[in-house]
């Protein structure tokens, strides 16, 4: 049984800590976030704001992956960015693997040397829920502006284009200005 699993973003990453941590320790990249909202649906409760979440098809294998390792270990460090997106991909991978409080720790570090890792492991803390309901709030709001005004600029400028909370500003702006 494997003593410790570190669930980093990066593979990159990956690797070189692992290199820092010795044979106690293996370490994995969950490649950023490993769920997200539904791509054709709104996937918000309007009446809750509640996001509703899935596993894309492209990273089940990995979950199934990350599982499995997680069962194994003895103790899981969870190690994203320390920043809304981290934080999220932190509590992302708590709830979609079916993590335990007592057995889970968030680590965060601002460079990859040996130092900082070991320094991290030395001083866990737990999730940052304000960090989350931050990202959560604005992957909501995105989607809620974003949902309903893409298509209309995909028919009328581009294909592809994103009208989130902060283009859909920048777009009015410009509306507003071309028809002064």
């Amino acid at each position: 049984m494997q003593k410790n699993l570190v669930i980093v973003e990066s593979p990159a990453k990956a690797k070189t800590i692992e290199k820092f941590l010795g044979d106690d320790f293996k370490v994995m990249s969950s490649y950023g976030h490993i769920r997200d909202l539904k791509k054709k649906e709104l996937s918000i409760d309007i009446d809750s704001l509640q996001p509703c979440y899935e596993i894309p098809e492209e990273k089940e294998k990995l979950v199934k992956e990350l599982k499995q390792s997680a069962k194994k270990a003895e103790k899981v460090w969870l190690a994203s960015d320390e920043d809304r997106e981290g934080e999220a991909i932190s509590w992302h991978l708590f709830e979609t693997l079916g993590l335990k409080e007592d057995n889970t720790k968030r680590i965060v570090f601002h460079e990859i040397t040996k130092t900082a890792i070991l320094n991290a492991i030395q001083n866990p803390r737990s999730i940052d829920m304000s960090l989350v309901d931050a990202q959560q709030a604005r992957r909501v709001l995105d989607r809620l502006v974003g949902f309903e005004l893409s298509p209309v600029l995909w028919r009328k400028i581009q294909p592809k284009l994103s009208a989130g909370r902060v283009q859909s500003v920048a777009l009015r702006l410009v509306v507003d200005r071309e028809r002064e």
